[in-house]
């Protein structure tokens, strides 16, 4: 079964086609990083409309790469949620609709699903039971997995989740929007000796995140520190490396917690902030001295792709789940509500 992907919970449209025998046969993806860094973030209403313009000179795009007509394609995956209503409703709309004319079954993909299965399209892949580190702009979540929807929540954010509060920082400290990337490129300046952040709600037990208070540390630490400083950049560069040594060093505490607490050797890791260099060196080796292994994407597949969803797309479309016309996206979806397969 060949399977079309399309993603559009956000700012990013992605597209991919995945054939069950020959693997991934195509991918592209766009990012409207431009269009929205002149406000800071993201503006719905324009994330919406760029969408509308691109969704399907993408699908062409990628069909013609895959050297493919829309008779091959068997069936459609798209994402149903969570996410930007409006963002969703583009990809949902064209996707339900290519599907009815194709005459091929759609299914509405679950957007943090399609992130917790990406490291299966690398080699080798994860076997099942695993926890799974989802860690992105908008969730941090530790997750028990035994099978594809069948899925325990082990702990999530209780306000920021890592990502947003690694944009939040990067802010306060004056740098461009996406923050999160230029903020990692900071600290690679940074003192590592000079400031220790906090390691939130690491002192008591349970596998839960709390990030907010980190971005206000790191205020506080920002405006005591600037107006005495000797050199303000290599100050902002020191926040940046103390900011990001605690969310790293938290992550690692509670990934090491949840997988003593659940008894599995296997750890996966996805989501935007997995692509963090930081974070993927330090993790893996916290993990190999306790003999567990850690699996990620690849760095093209840690933010929001086509290829992820037209993967877990495949894996419901074989079990013969689908979608029919009338089809509910949604922007907020607990995982827990998806059935197994």
């Amino acid at each position: 079964m060949r399977v079309l992907g399309i993603e559009t919970s956000c700012d990013e449209t992605g597209i991919a086609i995945y054939d069950g025998e020959r693997g991934l046969l195509a991918h592209s993806l766009y990012s409207q990083v431009a269009l929205h860094a002149p406000y800071g973030g993201v503006v719905p209403e324009l994330a919406s409309r760029d969408h509308i313009r691109k969704t399907l000179p993408l699908i062409r795009q990628v069909l013609d790469e895959a050297g493919l007509l829309a008779s091959a394609i068997d069936g459609v995956a798209f994402t149903a949620g969570p996410g930007l209503i409006g963002a969703l409703l583009v990809g949902a709309a064209l996707g339900r609709s290519l599907a009815w004319g194709w005459n091929v079954p759609a299914i509405g993909v679950h957007h943090m699903e399609g992130h917790l299965l990406a490291p299966l399209l690398e080699t080798p892949a994860p076997e099942f039971p695993f926890v799974a580190l989802l860690v992105s702009g908008g969730h941090t979540q530790l997750i028990d997995v035994q099978a594809i929807g069948r899925y325990r929540l082990l702990g999530e954010s209780v306000d920021d989740a890592a990502g947003e509060a690694f944009d939040k920082t990067a802010k306060i400290l004056g740098l461009p929007y996406p923050g999160g990337p230029e903020l990692a490129k900071l600290a690679e300046l940074g003192d590592p000796t000079r400031f220790r952040f906090p390691r939130p709600m690491t002192d008591r037990p349970g596998l839960d995140f709390s990030f907010s208070g980190l971005k206000t540390f790191a205020l506080n630490t920002l405006q005591h520190e600037l107006p005495q400083a000797a050199d303000p950049a290599q100050t902002r560069a020191d926040i940046a490396r103390a900011f990001e040594d605690a969310v790293v060093d938290t992550l690692i505490i509670k990934c090491r917690r949840a997988l003593r607490e659940t008894g599995q050797r296997r750890l996966i890791v996805a989501g935007g902030v997995s692509a963090n260099q930081r974070l993927r060196e330090r993790l893996t080796a916290a993990l190999h001295a306790d003999r567990a292994t850690t699996f990620y994407p690849r760095l093209s597949f840690c933010t929001d792709n086509g290829a992820m969803i037209a993967f877990a797309g495949w894996h419901r479309l074989m079990a013969g789940q689908s979608e029919p016309l009338q089809f509910t996206p949604r922007a907020r979806w607990q995982l827990s509500e998806l059935p197994p397969l």
